[in-house]
């Protein structure tokens, strides 16, 4: 049996098709992802995956980012007998120049593989590496903007495979429901403190009907919609943040995709906190300076004040787990910090975040981080704090939001949890 690799390159929230030629020797004419065989037998099949990007589509692995590798998959036909070897990607670039073994490339939602001409068992192959309710649990890495996007793809290919194994005769409408609302349960639950994936999940059940289809294309909407919502308020703060006395000097601390977009527009120092416990700021300064030929400065999360006091920040910028019903905060514990002495040095304090965050109550949940201490030691390790709304000014896709506004979100976002009342589950 052959050995192969299919590696999925995903960009945003899509990922890359390709559509073999007549040039490869099996499946020609067929979509599939970038595949090929695993050459030598004590090789990494990851190196192999990464070699067919580069061969088969110009794609630098340097633009590669590994998120997972799956399970090997048997696929045996008329054609050969394979064991595949699945890999997603993270890929920072759409720009795609095939060799002769493709003759078409497209970048799509993986629900799309269900409605071409595949190679054998490709759905099965994403779903192998692409989210689940364990990774978006597991996730102590991305921000809640990312996160929420990879679960609304958990419930987007649940309902595309309840949909896709039965006939609409055949279908059982009242058990699909019932699964998908509990993968929305579980999604919910996974990470309370991080709204924008309640709220999300909660759109997508209370705007479709009972029918996985209605599910699955509802969360195809949610996906693009989300990705589109975390641009424009990256937009939006970059308005607030441009200064007319020439580059803005930028302070941040933790992990925020909408936060790191905002950032690439921007042409002045970028200052990174630390961000203990979890030190996920060393990885943003580090993807920052390697973007272009820029000024930027690591510093412990103890030096923020003295930072400040010094007089070279303009303005700090963060992102936002979630935006309480009182226009407070949570975020990444030393948020509050932040705002405290940011507001004794007058450098004001954005919190960038979609308007999705705004959580329909008060209720705060701090987490709690992995932290270590000597036996008989009592530890005290939040993830994340609660900084007051008068010390932050929040902006959002629609630009600045006030407490009151927060309220009438609120509110709305309170009425689309409602589908659940209705299903008698909570």
């Amino acid at each position: 049996m052959a050995h192969v690799v299919t590696a999925f390159c995903r960009n945003g929230t899509d990922v890359l098709l390709v559509r073999r030629s007549d040039a490869v020797g099996t499946y020609a004419g067929r979509w599939g992802g970038i595949s090929g065989y695993v050459e030598g037998d004590t090789g990494d099949p990851l190196d192999d995956a990464r070699r067919e990007v580069r061969e088969e589509t110009g794609i630098d692995p340097a633009s590669l980012t590994l998120v997972r590798r799956g399970d090997p998959i048997a696929v045996d036909d008329a054609e050969g007998a394979f064991t595949v070897h699945p890999f997603l990607f993270d890929c920072t670039t759409r720009t795609v120049t095939p060799n002769e073994e493709l003759v078409e490339t497209e970048w799509v939602q993986p629900t799309a593989m269900l409605d071409r001409e595949t190679v054998p068992r490709l759905w099965e192959t994403y779903r192998a590496v692409g989210p689940t309710v364990e990774t978006v649990t597991s996730d102590r890495t991305h921000g809640s903007s990312y996160v929420s996007i990879r679960a609304l793809e958990v419930l987007r290919d649940e309902a595309a495979s309840l949909s896709a194994s039965r006939s609409a005769a055949e279908s059982d409408v009242d058990d699909d429901w019932d699964r998908l609302a509990e993968v929305a349960r579980t999604l919910r639950g996974a990470r309370p403190g991080m709204t924008a994936l309640a709220t999300r999940v909660n759109r997508v059940l209370a705007e479709a009907d009972r029918t996985a289809v209605a599910v699955r294309d509802r969360a195809i909407r949610a996906v693009v919609d989300a990705a589109t919502a975390d641009d424009r308020a990256a937009r939006a703060a970059v308005r607030e943040l441009a200064g007319d006395d020439g580059p803005t000097a930028v302070l941040t601390l933790s992990r925020s995709e909408t936060v790191a977009t905002a950032l690439a527009t921007l042409d002045g120092p970028i200052f990174v906190a630390e961000s203990a416990p979890g030190g996920e700021g060393r990885n943003v300064a580090a993807s920052l300076a390697a973007e272009a030929e820029r000024e930027v400065t690591l510093l412990p999360d103890s030096a923020v004040a003295s930072l400040l006091a010094e007089g070279r920040v303009d303005a700090a910028l963060v992102g936002a787990d979630a935006v309480l019903a009182d226009g407070s905060v949570a975020n990444k514990v030393g948020t509050r910090t932040l705002a405290l002495v940011a507001a004794d040095a007058d450098v004001p304090v954005y919190v960038v975040t979609a308007r999705d965050k705004v959580a329909p109550t008060e209720e705060f949940h701090p987490e709690q981080a992995a932290f270590d201490a000597p036996a008989g030691v009592e530890t005290y390790a939040p993830l994340f704090d609660r900084t007051h709304a008068d010390g932050v000014t929040v902006v959002t896709e629609d630009g600045p939001l006030d407490a009151e506004a927060c309220r009438e979100v609120a509110e709305r976002h309170r009425r689309l949890a409602a589908w659940d009342d209705d299903d008698g589950k909570e």
